[in-house]
């Protein structure tokens, strides 16, 4: 007998499309099942002017095609004056803080939290959002998420009224702090719900699932698969997809970012149902979302199939060709159709 459920209107609420030719291979995976979703701003050269912002917009429905999909914008963080701010605010759904050089493009990011302390005020006045890449320079790589907690803490406390978006939270101990502080949110990735250290590079190096913040201990990715499960109305998913061409994955320098677009909603269905969540679902890739930024995206229904789907094996076009997550994997649920 057929099992089949449909999400409303989902949304990918952490989403890299890069840009050029990268854009046109992975725009249409992201656009074709989910309603919208929240554009990362840390292409080359970063979105830091509104021309930019347009311009980058306008590539992004070009490659989505007849794809009904709404981008949420958001600009990279700099010392911009109160009147910018303004202007912005009609335009982007948050501002993303960036710590310099933490992650792809990121060079021209905040060399300390002081020096945007005018602009997180302003900010706060005109109901802008804060996104924020929460990981230091510390030297280890397994420590940088819950090294910049003070940090984050140190700004939901001067900001109270300014709503922070945790993107892509790993740790344990950066949901305690979602927990403790009213103004603090997250976005989850399917990634860390699912994976771990050992699958990095238990066995033998994969640098397809190399990815800031890294994936962690089994602690963690308990502790984050648990509050998705439940759809803790102060987390969403965002998905933190973030393609890297296939020869860029497979160096010497390996960069990081995770490809998760063809996998999401098939497994992540499959994983609700596995843990007896199934009606969970709706509210973690979209009711929450919308709650927590105030939005109303597209309507779009979304219907998924209990069947075989696999995941494909590499994602290219005449240009580019990127590997993504579980890549030649089966999965126990598909996407059968949209509306």
């Amino acid at each position: 007998m057929m099992q089949t459920m449909t999400i409303k209107s989902p949304l990918d609420m952490h989403l890299h499309l890069r840009d050029g030719d990268m854009l046109r291979l992975v725009a249409p995976y992201s656009a074709e099942e989910f309603a919208g979703g929240v554009i990362m701003p840390n292409i080359a050269p970063p979105i830091t002017t509104m021309e930019a912002l347009h311009s980058y917009r306008k590539r992004i429905l070009q490659a989505c095609g007849e794809n009904l999909f709404l981008p949420y914008m958001t600009m990279f963080l700099k010392n911009y004056d109160d009147a910018f701010l303004e202007e912005a605010a009609a335009h982007v759904i948050a501002m993303k803080l960036y710590p310099a050089g933490v992650t792809t493009n990121s060079e021209e990011g905040a060399k300390n939290i002081d020096s945007l302390e005018p602009q997180l005020k302003a900010m706060e006045a005109l109901n802008i959002p804060l996104s924020i890449h929460a990981e230091t320079h510390s030297h280890n790589l397994f420590l940088r998420e819950q090294n910049f907690l003070p940090i984050l803490e140190y700004i939901a406390k001067k900001f109270p009224n300014l709503k922070i978006i945790f993107e892509h939270i790993s740790s344990k101990e950066g949901l305690k702090l979602v927990a403790d502080y009213e103004n603090i949110y997250a976005t989850i990735t399917l990634h860390h719900m699912t994976l771990t250290v050992d699958d990095l590079m238990g066995e033998k190096m994969n640098p397809h699932l190399f990815c800031k913040p890294v994936v962690k201990t089994e602690a963690d990715r308990d502790a984050v698969l648990e509050v998705a499960l439940n759809a803790n109305p102060k987390v969403m998913f965002g998905s933190d997809s973030a393609p890297h061409s296939k020869e860029a994955k497979e160096s010497a320098l390996a960069s990081a970012g995770i490809f998760s677009a063809p996998a999401l909603l098939p497994k992540l269905a499959e994983i609700f149902e596995k843990h007896g969540k199934l009606e969970n679902l709706q509210k973690f890739v979209s009711d929450n979302a919308r709650a927590i930024y105030g939005i109303c995206p597209p309507e779009k229904l979304v219907l998924l199939d209990k069947s075989e789907y696999r995941v494909p094996a590499t994602c290219k076009n005449q240009k580019a060709e990127v590997v993504p997550l579980f890549a030649g994997e089966r999965c126990s649920w598909r996407v059968l159709g949209v509306e």
